[in-house]
């Protein structure tokens, strides 16, 4: 991982400078919707995916040309109490895989004629165990989340995020629990198809988390400090990055949703320019999409992470950008518009 310089003083700063919406783009897309060739609203939830598109992307018609799904893998000291059904050599066998294009998200990312990226932290060093005191140190956090920033290049217009990291579901219920409060079992679920007393060590390493950090997670991003990991705390770089670069995100699964539910607790107006791609099968999930005030796109049962749900996602995009655009309005079609009232 490469040697950036920064604090979270520094990322705190840059949070609080975030753009806001495009407001001239968003009212073109409003007036266009409402001259196009069918009913109001009867595209439903395509239509508002346009406007937050060109909204954030701030242009009108929205477009997505260049899509972009980014993975962050790493790797975290909660994975050596047994918590996975996975050991951590997995992340770094399926770094391989992902090259080779072996993976699920190689097709999805080939289907949706979306580009991959897939960026490695530190997988020899993981985290620390985050159940004898914080995962990382300031230093290594603010790595991670410049790393993260540098992640977002230009010329893309739709960004995927996901993430790779065995035990990376531990780390994200630790993180929704001292985010949002509730018991480490409201958060905790299977995450790669554990049960028994692999379930109960998963739950009870969550909860020796939030218990032995709870006195120094005094602001969501020493929250992430504490309990995150290098490719969460990456994930919620790159969210503040595309954000600056005027890039609309897809959200993959849990750990990438509480990754920038991060942003979120620290400033409601952070994810705006987000969307969630999916809901995943771990349980907590769908309480987490609760507490951000997000619908995902799709709700398919999947729970493999890798951005798969995410990159999966671009399609319904690309459809609504396309509709919006390339629908003929009632008068270039010389179609009879509503009745007037």
């Amino acid at each position: 991982m490469p040697d950036p310089i920064a604090t979270l003083d520094e990322m705190r700063r840059i949070l609080a400078m975030l753009p806001g919406p495009d407001l001239a783009a968003r009212t073109a897309a409003v007036e266009r919707e409402g001259q196009l060739t069918k009913p109001a609203g009867a595209l439903g939830r395509l239509e508002a995916i346009a406007e937050w598109l060109a909204t954030w992307q701030g242009r009108h018609p929205p477009d997505v040309r260049r899509p972009r799904t980014i993975v962050f893998a790493a790797n975290h000291g909660v994975a050596r109490r047994g918590v996975s059904a996975f050991p951590a050599s997995v992340t770094q066998q399926m770094m391989a895989n992902f090259a080779a294009g072996g993976a699920a998200v190689n097709q999805l990312c080939t289907a949706m004629d979306a580009d991959l990226r897939v960026y490695e932290l530190d997988l020899e060093r993981p985290t620390a165990d985050f159940t004898e005191g914080p995962a990382m140190t300031e230093e290594a956090c603010a790595r991670a989340l410049a790393y993260g920033m540098m992640a977002i290049e230009p010329g893309v217009d739709l960004v995927a995020l996901g993430e790779m990291g065995i035990a990376n579901t531990t780390a994200a219920a630790a993180l929704a629990c001292a985010l949002f409060g509730g018991t480490a079992a409201d958060w905790v679920g299977p995450g790669t198809g554990v049960a028994g007393p692999a379930l109960a060590a998963k739950t009870d390493a969550v909860a020796a988390a939030v218990a032995i950090n709870r006195t120094a997670m005094t602001d969501p991003f020493e929250i992430l400090r504490c309990v995150g990991g290098y490719e969460l705390a990456a994930i919620a770089g790159a969210v503040m990055a595309a954000r600056l670069a005027r890039v609309p995100v897809l959200l993959d699964g849990y750990a990438a949703t509480a990754a920038a539910a991060v942003l979120f607790a620290a400033d409601p107006h952070a994810l705006d320019h987000c969307l969630v791609g999916h809901c995943s099968a771990e349980p907590g999930h769908r309480r987490l999409l609760a507490r951000i005030g997000q619908a995902p796109l799709l709700d398919l049962g999947m729970r493999l992470g890798e951005g798969s749900g995410a990159t999966l996602a671009i399609g319904i995009v690309k459809a609504a950008a396309a509709c919006h655009a390339g629908m003929a309005t009632f008068a270039q079609a010389r179609v009879s518009g509503p009745a007037a009232t």
